[in-house]
């Protein structure tokens, strides 16, 4: 996984909407994806390609659709990596407080 790739595709409003609006309804058409934005299909095409680079979106054909799909993984991976180490002490410290508390 490229992280550089994901944060710079997770940077823009547009595209963190889009993930939004897959997060609600996976498996949406370019034109579903659109009625939402005030952007024309080429710059909503440009972000979906992104977030497909950075690996947040998968897009699978089916006849004539193209059906786009969110991809947590990603997400779950760079949480993993910079967000759990950060809160683990304060977990614990709250964890540690509550135990002395009670005792």
């Amino acid at each position: 996984m490229d992280e550089d790739a994901v944060f710079k595709a997770l940077a823009d409003h547009t595209r963190r909407h889009l993930l939004d609006a897959l997060f609600v309804k996976d498996g949406q058409t370019l034109t579903e994806l659109e009625s939402g934005l005030e952007m024309t299909r080429f710059g909503i095409s440009k972000h979906l390609r992104l977030l497909e680079e950075a690996g947040l979106v998968t897009a699978v054909r089916s006849g004539r659709k193209k059906l786009h799909y969110l991809n947590p993984v990603p997400i779950r991976l760079i949480h993993d990596r910079w967000i759990d180490k950060f809160t683990e002490r304060q977990l614990s410290a709250l964890a540690d407080l509550k135990k002395d508390l009670e005792s």
